[in-house]
């Protein structure tokens, strides 16, 4: 099984070296150096007990399907593989970056294994930066630096690019992606338009009829116990699961799908990649930062669509565990919240107000972003790949 690996990563280690002549010769169009990105996988049993593990599993997902399953396979095995596949499509947002970090990071320390299925092909498939493979190709490597900048726990981790690991083992691969096709009809298959960013009203291209197919028989060919992705995935990892229904598989691949963040403005069901004012992005200066958040829909006493208090509970209180909020005497004066409820408590009774939430958020995510910032400011070979990356237009 070949893989490569991004080589540092961990909060309060040593500065990141980079990728250096790795990311010069892949610019420059040559392959990438499997040897030197693999450094430092090496995957570490968990210390928690079963509960624990299992416990801190499921506090991943807003859905699990099903937790029974969890138990029974953490029983059987110290290492699940654990997935998710992600198309290199542009800038990455704060949930794509800090959010799915700290979803690793407990998968990590709960003893699994996560494979990040770098999906170039996929990107190509759904017309992402025009189709052209060599921008996707360095998206994806620009995606990879962040997660090393950002804290991501990286022994366990593997990245592996989907067109070069297809065509290590193109027969076993094709030939699932045929038996799921000629196991469902097309309205089955166009049900899951919804995993590509598309609705099922839209039109339909032949290609994208291929691409659930596709992600369904990745699960398979990647060993994945765990499915781990978001709730827009959760039609094709249904698929996975019917299919093995169909062939007689017992040990069906459990579903864990992590929260959807909302969009920063009123109304936005997820952030935008071609809206810069719908998400925070890894590396927005803090004057971005702030701006975004002073002008991100807040209402006083609403919590419910509510993208503040969603960035506050899924992002801060993922990271740091605690949120301090500094106020005038008069308002109150400061308080340190150790729990994301106590801080909705007295945000819904209007304890709280969004003019000083809003400033303690800003500060919070610039604190947890400015590593990946530093990164691509001291890196040279980072930073023209960000350089580069910028230049790109996001299309949909």
């Amino acid at each position: 099984f070949f893989f490569f690996q991004a080589e540092d990563g961990i909060r309060d280690a040593q500065e990141s070296r980079g990728l250096g002549d790795v990311y010069k010769r892949q610019v420059e169009g040559s392959k990438l150096d499997y040897n030197e990105l693999n450094a430092i996988y090496n995957p570490l049993p968990s210390r928690l007990s079963l509960e624990d593990r299992h416990k801190l599993i499921l506090s991943v997902g807003e859905e699990c399907i099903n937790a029974d399953e969890l138990l029974q396979l953490l029983r059987r095995k110290v290492h699940p593989i654990c997935y998710d596949g992600f198309e290199p499509s542009g800038r990455m947002h704060i949930a794509q970056g800090v959010f799915k970090a700290i979803n690793v990071n407990k998968l990590v320390d709960a003893g699994c294994v996560f494979v990040f299925w770098v999906a170039d092909w996929f990107a190509l498939l759904n017309n992402k930066m025009g189709g052209d493979l060599e921008k996707i190709r360095l998206v994806g490597k620009y995606f990879i630096e962040i997660w090393k900048a950002v804290g991501m726990k990286m022994t366990n981790v593997k990245f592996l690019w989907t067109s070069d690991e297809i065509n290590r083992r193109p027969s076993e691969y094709w030939l699932r992606v045929m038996d799921i096709a000629r196991r469902n009809n097309i309205p089955r298959i166009k049900r899951c338009a919804t995993i590509m960013g598309r609705k099922e009203e839209e039109e339909f291209q032949v290609a994208q009829a291929l691409y659930p197919c596709m992600q369904c028989s990745d699960i398979f060919f990647l060993k994945a116990d765990i499915c781990q992705l978001g709730m827009d995935q959760r039609k094709v990892n249904m698929l996975a699961r019917e299919y093995c229904d169909d062939i007689g598989v017992k040990e069906k691949p459990i579903i864990l799908s992590h929260h959807m963040l909302l969009g920063l403005k009123e109304g936005q069901e997820k952030a935008s990649k071609s809206d810069p004012d719908s998400a925070i992005f890894m590396e927005d200066d803090e004057k971005a930062v702030k701006d975004k958040v002073k002008k991100a829909f807040c209402p006083p006493g609403v919590v419910e669509k509510n993208p503040v208090l969603q960035y506050t509970k899924f992002i801060i209180f993922g990271y740091f565990k605690e949120l301090t909020i500094k106020r005038k005497p008069e308002n109150g004066g400061d308080v340190t919240y150790s729990t994301y409820e106590d801080l909705e408590k007295d945000f819904a009774s209007e304890k709280l107000h969004p003019g000083d939430l809003k400033p303690a958020v800003s500060d919070a995510i610039n604190r947890i972003i400015q590593p990946v910032r530093d990164h691509f400011n001291r890196d040279p070979e980072a930073k023209k790949l960000l350089e580069v990356v910028r230049q790109f237009r996001v299309t949909k």
